[in-house]
C-alpha cells in the first residue's frame, strides 16, 4: 500500500467512548484498502502541557513524550483525527498535541471523525480544522459526525455506525488517499 494513516484518538479522559468509536473507524480505514492503518491513542503519550523550551520549527525536543510523539507523526502520510466535543471545543489533550509539534504536521491532510451529543462534535471539529490549517495540515472539509453517538454503542461496547457514517467515512478516506498521495512530494523530510 505505501501511505500511511494515523487514526489519532484525541480524548486522554478515564472512561471515555473514543476508543469505540477510534476502533470502529480503524476497522473501516483497513477494510478501505488504501492505507497501512495506525490507531494512536494519544492517553499512552502522557503528553504534559507545552513543556518544550524550543520552539517546535526546530525540532530540538528533550522531552521522551515529545519525542515519542513526534516520531509517531512524522511517519504518518495522513490523519483521522476521532475528537469528541467539550464545549465546542476538541480536548485540551488534542489541541496540546498539535500544538507542541510543528513540521512533523507539514503537508500532510486530516479528515475529522467527531462525536458528541446534538451537533455530532462539529463545532469541535471546525475549531480542530482551523487549527490544523495553522500547522500546514490540509484539512478536509468532510467531517463525519456521529450525534448521540451512545445510541450506536451496544452492549457488547462496539459502535455500530448508521448508513451516513459509514458512507461519510467512506468518502473521506477516498479523499484523504487522493491527498495524501498528492502532497508526500511536497515534503523533504
Amino acid at each position: 500500500m505505501g501511505l500511511k494513516l494515523n487514526i489519532i484518538l484525541g480524548s486522554t479522559r478515564p472512561g471515555r467512548a473514543g476508543p469505540v468509536v477510534a476502533k470502529w473507524l480503524e476497522r473501516a480505514a483497513i477494510e478501505h484498502g488504501r492505507f497501512d492503518v495506525d490507531l494512536v491513542d494519544l492517553a499512552e503519550f502522557a503528553l504534559p502541557l507545552l513543556d518544550e523550551a524550543a520552539h517546535p520549527s526546530l525540532r530540538q525536543y528533550v522531552n521522551e513524550p515529545t519525542k515519542k510523539w513526534s516520531a509517531s507523526v512524522n511517519t504518518a502520510d495522513a490523519f483521522v483525527f476521532v475528537t469528541p466535543e467539550y464545549d465546542n471545543f476538541p480536548p485540551a489533550s488534542l489541541v496540546n498535541a498539535v500544538q507542541v509539534l510543528l513540521r512533523e504536521w507539514s503537508y500532510k491532510p486530516a479528515g475529522v471523525m467527531s462525536y458528541g451529543g446534538v451537533s455530532g462534535g462539529l463545532r469541535a471539529a471546525q475549531v480542530l480544522r482551523q487549527l490544523l490549517g495553522n500547522v500546514n495540515v490540509h484539512a478536509l472539509p468532510q467531517v463525519v459526525p456521529a450525534p448521540f453517538f451512545s445510541k450506536f454503542i451496544g452492549d457488547d461496547q462496539v459502535f455500530t455506525p448508521n448508513d451516513e457514517m459509514r458512507s461519510g467515512a467512506t468518502l473521506m478516506l477516498d479523499e484523504l488517499h487522493k491527498w495524501a498521495a498528492a502532497l508526500k512530494s511536497l515534503r523533504s523530510d
